[in-house]
């Protein structure tokens, strides 16, 4: 009986795979990007970039940049409720939902009734105030890569454009 080649069998399937790492998606080149057609999506598209650089030095962490953005709200504001979380990050209270419970299970901020039942307010418990020192120095990381980058006007003419988009959007 002849032995057959298995490399050669019509039942045989081979399958490549390629994965992307995160690493290697941060060293796109700009000259790859091309024209978008709106506002929207340019701006989609940058914050996918900048969120990539902000999320890369926090994994370090086991924080994102989203969780550690409402970690920083709560420091600042010592007790908030939904209603004023969502609206001071302009996020939808399901997204802001989701990540709240993430923070809530991890022990970094805990809940209690507010003078409506309805109500629930926000506030960092004392793992979280360590959670957030612990994670400043990654984000200044990923803060000074962009100013960097950037150069002190470019930084401070970033920052004054999306918050004029900001408000423009928020009136149209």
């Amino acid at each position: 009986m002849k032995e057959r080649n298995p490399g050669l069998t019509k039942d045989t399937t081979d399958v490549y795979t390629y994965t992307v790492r995160p690493e290697a998606l941060e060293k796109q080149s700009a000259a790859a990007l091309f024209d978008l057609p709106c506002a929207c999506q340019n701006l989609r598209r940058v914050t996918r970039v900048v969120t990539r650089i902000y999320d890369q030095e926090l994994r370090k962490t086991g924080l994102e940049i989203t969780q550690f953005g409402l970690l920083t709200a709560l420091a600042a504001t010592e007790e908030a409720n939904q209603k004023r979380l969502s609206a001071g990050f302009a996020m939808d209270s399901t997204t802001l939902t989701r990540t709240l419970g993430l923070l809530l299970k991890q022990g970094w901020v805990r809940v209690r009734r507010g003078k409506d039942r309805r109500e629930r307010l926000f506030r960092l418990t004392q793992e979280g105030k360590r959670k957030m020192a612990e994670a400043q120095r990654y984000w200044e990381r990923a803060e000074q890569r962009l100013r960097r980058e950037l150069g002190a006007e470019g930084w401070k003419s970033m920052k004054e454009t999306v918050s004029r988009i900001t408000e423009a959007a928020l009136a149209a």
